[in-house]
């Protein structure tokens, strides 16, 4: 359908007419809300280093053996240049790591371990290990499972002195195989979420605290050069706890690590009635998690958020719209200079938590749909990789001013709104709210500057669009999945004059812009 949003409106003082192009009916009855920004290319500014791209979560360990998995990993590692990947289960069943014959005796398996960590490795990506879940053979419970289509064990061991083999075992085979170096530059991360279903231990946290302690140990006796860390809660909980424990224990820790989600609730997170927004529930959980750091025994501690998304369930109108955009654009500018590292979960959809994908659309967490169709929240990260290494001043709430080392200016500019029919079933709408006209000053740019425009909204890289013109189909047809991948690419970019360092650029509600000046 015809959008009535000016979405391609750029005016640099005076430019041709085909840049001023502009639905006319609404720039009739819509006033644009202005937002006059003044940044200086030569400022004084302060690290900025992209801790937003530097992990992403994904599925269980075994897709990573799939051919559509590692296809995603090398379009996103190409868009990102992200450096880690972390998922679930590389204890479970499914890999084939512990292997009980039928007198008891336990030996070790590594064929898809190993297939797993050099299938990354070959793509320039390096794990981040989750040591999880149970392995049945070693579990206290068999039958205790989560309720994931793939069942994970969720109980501790039966008996731990099995369990400190295992993890012995399996960090001297990785060692043996990657060499200390390589190995000493990964991050093991104990478990996920115990304070959630995925630990069946009693009590909770006791139970979690001496798997921890088990596991540290475990591979700091095979070489202390190993990064170890948690606890890997949900819902950014437990790190004073976890930290006054380990600092009483005497247990080895490296890092901290916790997750949170935009719907997480301020009663879950925060333990108020408060209404947060989705917008600012993410860094508000980071902040709060920062100062618990900076308050504890290891104040220098490295943050990592090894989850985090504008939502936990399967929402299209978020997830898989272009409102992913202006959501992590702003998340961005809150969380900077709070957090070491933040995983998006994830980075596709080859992800089999609630069952087989159906619909390339459904509300999946990934940045890319299945059947690789990239999404707005691929060409989002894409846009947002331009940004500099130093952050400029600038007050806005809707803007972020960077330089990069060979000084080009890369501004971020976005129209937050709130998503529509926010609910799991898909409601289909145009993005509420006014264009955001943004008027732009820039000192100090040499002389000859131009601006590279790159958009992401409703009528650029959005392939919900076209998906929304063939019907929304369960199983789109061969044909049809190649126009989704085409229409899902990132607009062509528009180069453009600027008069004396001046440019004008309207946004459309959820709409995310990235200029860069050189």
């Amino acid at each position: 359908m015809p959008n009535p949003y000016p979405f391609r409106r750029i005016a640099l003082g005076v430019l041709a007419t085909a840049l001023l192009t502009f639905d006319a009916a609404y720039a009739a009855t819509a006033t644009p809300n202005t937002v006059q920004l003044h940044v200086d290319a030569q400022a004084k500014g302060t690290p900025f280093p992209h801790f937003w791209e530097q992990m992403f979560g994904s599925g269980r360990a075994v897709l990573a053996l799939r051919d559509d998995y590692r296809k995603d990993i090398d379009a996103v590692h190409q868009a990102t240049g992200f450096g880690y990947v972390r998922f679930h289960g590389i204890f479970d069943h499914d890999v084939g790591l512990v292997q009980r014959d039928s007198e008891g005796h336990i030996s070790y398996n590594f064929s898809y371990v190993d297939q797993i960590y050099d299938g990354l490795l070959e793509r320039g990506v390096k794990p981040f290990v989750e040591l999880s879940f149970m392995p049945p053979e070693l579990s206290s419970d068999p039958s205790k499972v989560h309720e994931f289509w793939y069942h994970p064990n969720v109980m501790p061991p039966k008996d731990y002195a099995q369990w400190d083999a295992m993890i012995r075992a399996f960090a001297q085979h990785l060692i043996a195989r990657y060499g200390t170096d390589e190995v000493a530059s990964w991050y093991f991360e104990v478990w996920n979420e115990p304070n959630l279903a995925f630990w069946g231990g009693t009590p909770v946290q006791p139970t979690y605290f001496t798997l921890y302690d088990h596991t540290a140990r475990a591979l700091k006796a095979v070489s202390p050069r190993l990064r170890v860390g948690g606890p890997s809660t949900a819902q950014a909980a437990w790190v004073p706890v976890f930290l006054k424990h380990v600092r009483d224990a005497k247990v080895p820790v490296d890092f901290v690590s916790t997750h949170v989600y935009g719907d997480d609730t301020a009663q879950n997170v925060f333990k108020t009635d408060e209404n947060i927004p989705r917008a600012d529930m993410v860094c508000r959980s980071v902040d709060k998690v920062h100062n618990e750091i900076a308050a504890s025994p290891y104040p220098k501690l490295p943050l990592i958020f090894s989850e985090y998304n504008a939502s936990y369930a399967n929402l299209p109108n978020v997830t898989d719209s272009v409102y992913m955009g202006p959501w992590l654009a702003n998340t961005i500018r809150e969380c900077a200079g709070k957090v070491d590292i933040m995983s998006y979960w994830s980075f596709s959809d080859v992800f089999e938590e609630q069952g087989v994908v159906r619909t390339p659309f459904y509300g999946g967490f990934g940045v890319i749909a299945a059947d690789r169709i990239e999404k707005p929240a691929f060409n989002a990260f894409a846009m947002l990789h331009h940004l500099g290494g130093t952050r400029l001043p600038l007050s806005s709430d809707s803007a972020l001013a960077t330089r990069r080392d060979d000084g080009s200016v890369v501004l971020a500019l976005w129209n937050y709104a709130t998503p529509v029919g926010d609910t799991a079933a898909y409601t289909k709408g145009e993005p509420q709210g006014e264009v955001k006209h943004f008027d732009i000053d820039v000192s100090h740019l040499p002389a000859g500057a131009k601006a590279t425009v790159y958009r992401l909204d409703e009528n650029h890289g959005n392939a919900v669009a076209a998906f929304d013109r063939m019907g929304r189909p369960d199983f789109p047809s061969r044909e049809q999945i190649v126009q989704l991948r085409e229409a899902g690419k990132m607009a062509a970019s528009e180069s453009v004059a600027l008069q004396n360092g001046h440019l004008s650029i309207d946004v459309p509600p959820q709409g995310l812009v990235v200029v860069e000046l050189h």
